[in-house]
């Protein structure tokens, strides 16, 4: 069984970049990096270009997980 590819559509949307998390947080990006420093984010991914992107379901659990705290 072959498994099912992804369009470039979907695995774009599979990653958040810190400009949207930031918007669904209602935080500065400032606020990002300070709480990323301290390791309060959700695990990111450095690309080639040294821009970071978040899986979005690493970013869902950490919600939750804040959610129950």
């Amino acid at each position: 069984m072959v498994a099912p590819t992804r369009t470039n559509r979907q695995t774009r949307s599979a990653f958040l970049t810190v400009a949207d998390l930031c918007a669904a947080l209602g935080i500065a990006r400032s606020t990002f990096y300070d709480w990323r420093a301290k390791g309060a984010v959700p695990r990111t991914y450095k690309l080639p270009n040294g821009d970071l992107r978040i899986r979005t379901t690493d970013f869902e659990t950490w919600l939750e997980t804040l959610e129950a705290a």
